[in-house]
């Protein structure tokens, strides 16, 4: 029984982390329709700022902030001289964006080396929480809320806010909100540079547990199209629903079918686009 609890614990934590990433992937797929394969590659060098901040200050809070806020500057520098080259071209972004990817996971493999890193926890999350007689990690704990957190401030500001109904408007016709006298341009840097900061939140988190090292930009790109796939292009709540699955798949399946764990995630995926080639919440 408390094996179970901790593998449904774990996979929740999971979920958390795999959701602030992918929440940031769909936001920029959904308003900018750019497939942002350096989206992986971002999370891995917010990881490695961070690591570097929290070494250097002993604050993991700095280091959170830090990898936003750099990786939100590297999304616009990105969209700004990059992407904007090539708007209106998918399969140039595309393969920009898989340029910028290997070219940012040489760059960390230089700087940061191909050891596995880990960013040092603090020694208020260090140990195991008490919940009747389940123990369990305290930073693993402080994942789940954290991504409950972001979902929470996130669906706020989606719709709730005016920035919110923007970014709504510009998912379903984003020629009709440019018509209107909108600045769709910053609009589009902005959620860019959100979504990229998102990726650095996460790198961070992700770092004190999953661990640093060269590919796990790879891998985490993987799980988040499967996530997007899966809840619909920029769709907030589908975006929450497919880390719930795909982080229950990943864990349990790593558990019970270990050389099938891929399948078990991508065969069910396969399945539902058979059906719903939009995602459980995607529109046309």
């Amino acid at each position: 029984m408390i094996g179970n609890l901790i593998q449904i614990a774990n996979a929740l934590s999971f979920s958390a982390l795999l959701f602030i990433v992918a929440s940031g992937f769909t936001l920029i797929f959904g308003l900018l329709r750019v497939v942002n394969l350096s989206h992986g590659s971002l999370y891995l060098v917010g990881g490695y700022v961070g690591m570097m901040v929290a070494v250097a200050t002993g604050s993991f809070l700095l280091a959170f902030i830090a990898s936003a806020l750099v990786i939100a500057v590297m999304g616009y520098c990105l969209d700004r001289w990059l992407l904007n080259r090539v708007k209106d071209a998918e399969l140039k972004q595309v393969l920009l964006t898989l340029g910028v990817a290997m070219v940012l996971n040489d760059l960390a493999l230089v700087a940061w080396g191909g050891d596995t890193r880990t960013i040092p926890i603090p020694e208020l999350l260090v140990g195991a929480i008490k919940i009747g007689n389940f123990f369990y990690p305290k930073y693993r704990m402080l994942v789940i809320i954290a991504g409950i957190a972001i979902f929470v401030v996130l669906w706020f500001v989606y719709n709730r806010t005016k920035l919110g109904a923007l970014i709504r408007a510009g998912v379903d016709d984003r020629e009709m909100v440019q018509a209107m006298g909108i600045n769709i341009r910053r609009l589009f840097v902005f959620t860019f540079m959100l979504g990229s900061a998102l990726a650095g939140m996460a790198g961070t988190l992700g770092g004190a547990f999953l661990t640093l090292y060269p590919g796990a930009d790879v891998e985490i790109l993987v799980f988040a199209l499967a996530i997007v796939i899966i809840g619909g292009r920029g769709s907030l709540v589908g975006a929450a629903v497919g880390s719930l699955l795909v982080g229950f798949l990943a864990n349990f399946g790593q558990v019970w079918v270990p050389e099938l764990s891929y399948f078990i995630i991508f065969g069910p995926m396969a399945l539902l686009l058979a059906f719903r080639p939009l995602g459980l919440f995607g529109k046309a």
